[in-house]
């Protein structure tokens, strides 16, 4: 009798879809009060769960490594909405400044093909794949912080900008989707600064603006999506179990 309890029980689990946002520390700290990440998950709550697998200080030589480890190919790989793969502002670092960090342009275009061809192959489709570029960096903010670190600018806004390029070019070679982050905040020569915190992370601002670039993508693919488990003025309390159990939100 409790097997077959076990087994109606089972039956029953609620398997939720979900977005897995990965990349540097840009990812990392987006679930921080008003991230762009939990932007996102308040968006899709009862929906869809959003899955922050953001590395501080990562380039995409060791995200390609470490991948495997975090996204496999499992039963969940098929309830996979969307993957974000957000990675430069630290390959972009100058080479003769910051070695650990860097890595040649070419390198860091092969690298994001791997990845994509990776999460391919664990069944995550090209329209689930999203690239993100690098904001740009805001190089008065961003040197102020390195001295106070005790060392030289390590990064250039120029220099970023081509592994923005390099990062849509790929994008576009493989046909999936690409938010050109470092374009779009400097649209017109517009004043970036206020995306920035420290000239190279997200201020709130910042935040806000990417998370509404990806809403964009993200709200078409999310929106035939139900909403699981009925609205609580709904459920039959003298039955809930008529309302929970066989729930058409499930």
């Amino acid at each position: 009798m409790a097997g077959a309890e076990v087994g109606v029980c089972c039956r029953r689990l609620l398997r939720r879809p979900r977005i897995i946002l990965f990349g540097d520390s840009i990812t990392e700290f987006s679930f921080q009060e008003n991230g762009w990440g939990a932007s996102l998950a308040h968006r899709l709550a009862r929906k869809c769960d959003v899955l922050n697998r953001g590395l501080s200080g990562y380039n995409t030589r060791w995200a390609k490594i470490v991948l495997p480890r975090l996204i496999h190919k499992d039963s969940s790989a098929e309830n996979t909405v969307a993957v974000t793969v957000f990675f430069g502002a630290n390959d972009s670092a100058l080479k003769d400044v910051n070695p650990k960090q860097h890595v040649p342009l070419d390198e860091y275009a092969d690298n994001l093909k791997s990845m994509i061809q990776y999460l391919k192959s664990v069944n995550i489709a090209e329209d689930k794949i999203i690239l993100v570029t690098p904001p740009p960096l805001h190089e008065t903010a961003w040197e102020k912080e390195c001295i106070a670190k005790g060392e030289i600018l390590n990064r250039h806004n120029a220099t970023t900008g081509e592994y923005a390029k390099a990062c849509v070019k790929t994008a576009r070679d493989c046909g999936i989707e690409v938010v050109d982050l470092w374009t779009l905040m400097q649209t017109n020569n517009q004043d970036f600064s206020c995306y920035l915190s420290d000239g190279l992370h997200l201020s709130e601002e910042g935040n806000n603006f990417l998370a509404n670039q990806l809403w964009s993508v993200l709200e078409r693919r999310t929106l035939a999506l139900p909403v699981q488990l009925p609205y609580w003025r709904d459920v039959d309390h003298l039955h809930p179990e008529a309302s929970l159990l066989e729930s058409p939100h499930e």
